[in-house]
């Protein structure tokens, strides 16, 4: 058997990783379904948890766009999906009329708070580690 080019190794790493990213993905989202989220649900709520941690602290959604991998009109749908479901709350930015701010509602923390462990399991189901012990709390990426 002829050994592989550099190309093919490459497109089989590829594969790989989108495979383990499609596996993930579904695990988190079958976690999370009957809490009414989804997995990119979940990032916008951990990523706004973490980049504003304290209740009432806010973050740019222009921040969060580089970070979370959808374009910026779908995250801004699912913003506003989350707002409807009372889980974050937007603000225009007073400085600069084309930013707006977002932050988690006090039922939007707790909701994440809930579900932390469950997608926290759900990584460690599909990519190895150890897996988190209940009342550690919150971990941090």
């Amino acid at each position: 058997m002829a050994s592989k080019t550099a190309g093919g190794q490459l497109e089989d790493r590829w594969r790989d990783i989108l495979s383990a990213h499609a596996r993930t993905m579904c695990e988190i989202d079958r976690a999370l379904h009957p809490h009414g989220l989804g997995a990119s649900d979940f990032e916008v709520l951990d990523m706004l948890a973490t980049a504003a941690p304290d209740e009432g602290e806010q973050c740019r959604v222009q921040n969060l766009v580089g970070r979370v991998h959808l374009s910026q009109s779908a995250l801004s749908r699912l913003i506003a999906r989350l707002e409807k479901d009372g889980l974050v709350t937007r603000s225009v930015c007073a400085e600069d009329r084309r930013g707006v701010w977002v932050s988690l509602t006090p039922r939007g923390r707790d909701l994440h708070e809930r579900v932390l462990p469950l997608q926290r399991a759900a990584l460690s189901r599909t990519l190895g580690g150890e897996p988190p012990r209940p009342g550690s709390g919150r971990s941090h990426r």
